[in-house]
């Protein structure tokens, strides 16, 4: 896996996993599941890689010579 998420994206990536994590916990009934929607985001901005990014060839990363 090479990394392919930049800073900026990490850091929004973050973010918004954690904020959408955080509906299980506040939004009550059958609506609360859709707070695991935000574990995808979450690890992609933790991990640097980005799946969907693989296939259309999109790297948000600074280049490395």
């Amino acid at each position: 896996m090479q990394i392919n998420v930049g800073r900026f994206d990490r850091a929004l990536r973050l973010v918004a996993g954690f904020a959408l994590m955080m509906v299980i916990f506040f939004v009550p009934g059958p609506a609360k599941w859709w707070g695991f929607v935000g574990i995808l985001p979450f690890l992609s901005g933790a991990l640097g890689w980005c799946p969907l990014y693989l296939p259309l060839g999109i790297s948000t990363a600074r280049a490395t010579a």
